[in-house]
């Protein structure tokens, strides 16, 4: 099979901001006092948890709370000692429902929750009062129900929000965009959700990643995601679902900003043969789908670092020069009659 790399950076891994924020809070958090409403939360948090060993220094006995287990805790500052980030990770022993202490955090700017495997039910109606969040990255874990759009839409300035590789079922809300307008960074993978993409999830900026691979969604992709401006999308998985009709119209196009691009395992539709692909694509996995037509010759100018078009309807001889010579016959294989290097010569006889 061609080889892999990664969509986009693992979210399981503790978020650049998050890293930053708890080496600050390091350096000050020794001669900080935390907000004894937080400490208290917090020690409701572990409780609901189940006192699982990985949360052992939160200790009744130790008043400081910014002192906690650093890289878990973090407060926002020497005055005022309220707590910003939270980080639950890598908690096998966990065997309990999202603890409603954690919506009494009020000052809480991000939230981490991964590898938490034990982690169930709905997120508690008490995530209403987290109004100051601006990234959520929840991963791993049992977490079920509706995406918690309404019940987040205090949070006026969520930029981020991940809750992947868990139980979330049913439609996304169209209200995420009117919720969240300043959005840039969805990823709902790895869940059981369904029914249509709705439009406009990512309204404005750059550097925009839409990540909805691994679920049940249907339908169409809407033609919104393609920007008058010509920017686009950074980055877009869709792979794995039931998605159908034809993308090419508006999601591909030299000028676009688009990175990387995973449509693979789909029922999507279209002649590939004049598609233009973006200058700056490196990543682009269209196999397992319906496209027909020819391999586009607008690709042999494009550096990519991985190229899968497999298991499509494809004809005709693959282009040959410049950045096709990087692409090995795995790339190509299971379409209908490709021919041309890296596959067998075309057969020119009349």
């Amino acid at each position: 099979m061609p080889s892999r790399i990664p969509l986009v950076p693992s979210t399981s891994s503790v978020p650049l901001l998050l890293i930053i924020l708890l080496y600050s809070a390091a350096a000050s958090d020794a001669v900080t006092a935390c907000d004894p409403g937080d400490r208290a939360a917090l020690l409701r948090v572990k409780a609901q948890l189940g006192d699982p060993a990985g949360l052992s220094s939160w200790r009744a006995s130790s008043a400081n709370c910014c002192a906690w287990d650093p890289g878990a805790v973090a407060c926002g500052g020497a005055s005022s000692g309220r707590v910003t980030a939270l980080a639950l990770c890598s908690l096998p022993d966990v065997s309990a429902r999202v603890p409603a202490a954690l919506g009494d955090l009020s000052a809480l700017e991000i939230l981490q929750i991964v590898s938490v495997p034990g982690l169930s039910g709905p997120f508690p109606a008490s995530f209403a009062g987290l109004t100051r969040l601006r990234d959520v990255n929840v991963n791993g874990t049992s977490i079920s129900g509706a995406v918690p759009a309404s019940l987040l839409a205090g949070a006026a300035n969520l930029s981020t929000l991940v809750i992947a590789n868990s139980k979330l079922a049913g439609p996304i809300p169209v209200s995420l965009s009117s919720f969240f307008p300043n959005l840039r960074y969805l990823d709902l993978s790895g869940n059981l959700l369904t029914g249509a993409i709705p439009p406009g999830l990512l309204l404005h900026g750059s550097f925009r990643f839409l990540l909805l691979s691994n679920n049940r969604l249907t339908g169409e992709i809407p033609s919104g995601y393609a920007d008058a401006d010509g920017e686009g999308l950074y980055a877009v998985d869709l792979s794995r679902n039931q998605l159908a009709g034809d993308p090419s119209r508006f999601l591909f196009g030299i000028t676009k900003g688009t990175a990387r691009i995973d449509l693979s395992w789909n029922a999507l539709e279209f002649d590939m043969t004049g598609v233009e692909f973006p200058h700056h694509l490196r990543f682009l996995d269209l196999s397992h789908n319906r496209i027909t037509g020819s391999v586009a010759k607008s690709l042999r100018d494009v550096r990519l670092e991985h190229f899968d078009v497999s298991y499509n309807q494809l004809c005709g001889e693959i282009p040959a020069g410049r950045f096709m010579a990087a692409h090995g016959a795995e790339c190509y294989e299971h379409n209908r009659c490709l021919c041309g290097a890296p596959l067998p010569p075309c057969n020119t006889t009349v």
